[in-house]
């Protein structure tokens, strides 16, 4: 099934540290019908991770996407990086679980890895449950709300 919609659309980017991952990922989303957003880097040459992880925030704030996907060598700078915004919820998941709870608890909008720290088959485990795994809201909801606006 195709997803055409700006809000269906995935954006992805990564440093050079999350550059291999970052293809198993795309090819996965893409096999799965999904619309990839490829947001950089393309190249192992040494880059700055902000500038990725700010370039898939303003592809949410702009209404490219409507999820993002974010790798560096660890996971951390990058998370960081993109949660320095109040539409951002950025979360570095190492299972299906964190992934799973992130969808449901926290409405993340962002899933992020560490290149060097886990392997492609978890990743694109942990990415399947994160795109297939909604918000409860309830009580999760006012939460939220208050990362946004503290």
């Amino acid at each position: 099934m195709s997803k055409d919609t700006p809000n269906d659309t995935i954006a992805i980017a990564c440093d050079h540290g999350g550059l291999g991952l970052k293809q198993e990922l795309v090819d996965f989303m893409q096999a799965e019908g999904h619309t990839v957003l490829n947001l950089g880097t393309d190249t192992t040459d040494s880059v700055d991770y902000p500038e990725f992880g700010y370039a898939v925030a303003e592809a949410l704030k702009d209404g490219r996407a409507g999820r993002g996907v974010l790798i560096c060598g660890s996971g951390i700078g990058i998370s960081i990086a993109a949660n320095r915004f109040a539409h951002i919820r950025a979360a570095l998941i190492h299972d299906a679980t964190g992934a799973r709870l992130c969808r449901e608890h926290n409405d993340a909008n962002v899933i992020c890895f560490g290149g060097r720290m886990i392997g492609p088959d978890l990743a694109v485990d942990c990415l399947k449950t994160f795109l297939s795994t909604d918000f409860e809201g309830g009580r999760h909801q006012r939460r939220v709300d208050k990362l946004s606006n503290p």
